[in-house]
């Protein structure tokens, strides 16, 4: 039997009309509770949230400012973890990690990509994305080969050399992309990536993120508050007030390459002296 990443690789107009196959669940949260202490109030971010992400899936977390989105994004991703819960990330249980313990996973493991890009503006785009392996210990040729190939992966061929006051909005966001990439993490966690972007920006980032799902079958978990965005993803995670609300498959997904082809070509920023 074809894997879905065969099937919409043989035929990339085929995104959200299958279901996904039965693989290994990367992401596990077990009744997840998160509460702030602030003062002499507590605040209850999470209160019993669970859910699985198997592997290859692409979800979209949505709920509004205060729901417990972020907060989940933020455990996720092993920046912070639940007063009481377990998170079990690509198998390992990461719910009483040290601080230590969680940024070595988060290092190894996973990919972040923000809507403020984060990129260092005094260093290139090949500097940036080289940046998670230094802290790996990758030596210098596989640092720069690695960057190389991520760069390409996302249209960045070429502009390796460029510094962030050269590039576009969205070819810094590409920037983002190819670093979160470079490590070959189980996960990229993908926070309002087209926040800061226009239309047609955005639609460019979303077919990466569709391509890099489907061809690489990597898992890929967005947080937005923009729902024509969340029609990109295959399912969409619904938050609000702390507790998972809806949780459903997208029945008509949005595929990016398709409007891509049918959106008027503009002319990409031209280097700054």
């Amino acid at each position: 039997m074809q894997s879905i990443q065969e099937i919409t690789k043989a035929n990339p107009s085929v995104v959200g009309s299958i279901e996904i196959p039965e693989t290994r669940v990367v992401i596990e949260l077990d009744n997840i509770h998160k509460t702030y202490t602030m003062g002499d109030v507590q605040v209850h971010a999470l209160r019993g949230a669970s859910l699985r992400i198997r592997e290859g899936e692409f979800v979209a977390i949505m709920g509004a400012s205060g729901s417990g989105k972020s907060t989940t994004m933020n455990i996720i991703g092993c920046l912070d973890r639940p007063t009481k819960g377990t998170y079990i990330l690509d198998g390992q249980d990461v719910s009483e990690m040290s601080k230590d313990e969680r940024a070595d996973i988060r290092s190894r493991k996973i990919g972040f990509v923000f809507q403020g890009f984060n990129l260092l503006s005094r260093t290139s785009a090949l500097e940036n994305v080289e940046l998670p392996m230094l802290y790996a210990g990758v030596s210098g040729a596989q640092r720069h080969e690695r960057a190389m190939k991520s760069l390409a992966a996302v249209g960045l061929a070429g502009r390796e050399q460029n510094h962030p006051n050269q590039l576009s909005g969205g070819q810094q966001q590409r920037v983002a992309v190819a670093r979160a990439l470079v490590n070959d993490p189980a996960l990229i966690l993908a926070d309002e990536p087209t926040g800061n972007l226009d239309s047609r920006t955005s639609v460019e980032v979303m077919e990466i993120f569709q391509r890099l799902n489907r061809e690489r079958g990597i898992t890929l978990v967005l947080v937005t508050h923009e729902p024509d965005i969340a029609q990109y993803a295959q399912r969409v995670v619904v938050f609000k007030d702390g507790k998972i609300r809806k949780d459903y498959q997208v029945e008509d997904q949005r595929n990016a390459a398709e409007e891509l082809r049918n959106l008027p070509a503009i002319e990409e920023d031209e280097d700054e002296e």
